[in-house]
């Protein structure tokens, strides 16, 4: 396993990332969108960081993922809040760890029920591959090759903390 960076460094990672890639797309007014809920904890950090006006938005993908109907309904799940327009936007969809890659398709989903973004950049914290779905993300502050019986949360929201754990 390669040793996890510390929380500053993975954020200052994730801050440098972005950064370089709305300067090289030419992106000046992105909008913010976490994935509840550690997506929604690193996009309010970033939102200050990159000192974007605009309030995030905040998706909670329950409805929308695959195994829905096994899971059941959660009796945490919260409405969406998106304060903005989609429509024709770059949005930027934050997220803390991925892995299989179904979160994210199922954020997208949801994101397009609201309006068709110009585009969608990917912005995660920490890559585990182990994809199931062709879904790559555009920023990554850090990949990371876990045993099958290691796993990694992040933790929060004050402090942010990732925690590795054994199953």
């Amino acid at each position: 396993m390669t040793a996890l960076l510390n929380m500053d460094e993975l954020l200052d990672q994730l801050e440098a990332g972005v950064r370089k890639h709305l300067q090289e797309r030419q992106i000046e007014r992105p909008a913010l969108i976490g994935i509840r809920t550690g997506g929604v904890w690193i996009a309010d950090v970033l939102q200050k960081r990159l000192g974007l006006d605009e309030p995030y938005g905040e998706l909670d993908i329950s409805f929308y993922r695959d195994d829905f109907s096994r899971l059941g309904l959660n009796p945490r799940v919260k409405p969406s809040h998106l304060p903005f327009e989609t429509e024709d936007r770059d949005v930027i969809l934050v997220d803390d760890v991925i892995m299989s890659g179904r979160t994210i398709r199922a954020a997208m989903n949801e994101i397009f029920d609201y309006g068709r973004p110009a585009s969608i950049i990917l912005a995660t914290l920490i890559d585990l591959g182990n994809r199931e779905l062709p879904i790559h993300p555009d920023v990554v502050a850090q990949t990371l090759t876990l045993k099958d019986s290691q796993r990694v949360k992040l933790r929060g929201p004050d402090p942010l903390r990732i925690e590795m754990r054994e199953t």
